[in-house]
């Protein structure tokens, strides 16, 4: 058994439904469209959402509240998962991604301050908690701010 023999199993691989070729194939002439109306012509259809002239389910929901254009999306983490780096490291953002504690550093970094710190580190980020600074500054770390 080998890469060049590899076929896959019966019966899991069928041809595609060729539409449009022949009244033999049982799909020519309208090409499975039916006569005429709206989904038989080329661009037909409805848009997602419409009911037929019914008030659609989307405007009938009762709308609440307000979306900020300016919001900022930091990327939190905790004290308790900077114990796992060593003592007198510098930890900044790009550590914090390789390390698998955040996917990315969006508009910036927060550092918050769940859980204890042990080790005397100093952190770099966009922004602090107060209470995170202090704990960091309590153990003998230092906080940066970029």
């Amino acid at each position: 058994m080998d890469l060049s023999n590899l076929s896959p199993a019966a019966g899991s691989v069928k041809n595609r439904k060729r539409i449009g070729r022949g009244a033999g194939s049982g799909t020519g002439k309208t090409s499975g469209r039916g006569h005429k109306g709206q989904n038989s012509r080329s661009g037909g259809g409805v848009k997602p959402g419409f009911e037929g002239g019914q008030m659609p389910l989307q405007r009938r929901l009762p709308k609440r509240g307000f979306t900020s254009l300016n919001k900022k999306v930091y990327a939190l983490v905790n004290l308790r998962d900077l114990e796992s780096f060593e003592a007198g490291s510098s930890i900044d953002p790009e550590m914090l991604i390789n390390a698998g504690f955040i996917k990315a550093v969006c508009d910036g970094v927060k550092i918050l301050a769940d859980g204890e710190l042990t080790k005397a580190v100093t952190v770099k980020a966009h922004k602090f908690s107060k209470s995170a600074a202090a704990k960091i500054e309590a153990v003998g770390g230092t906080v940066e701010v970029l």
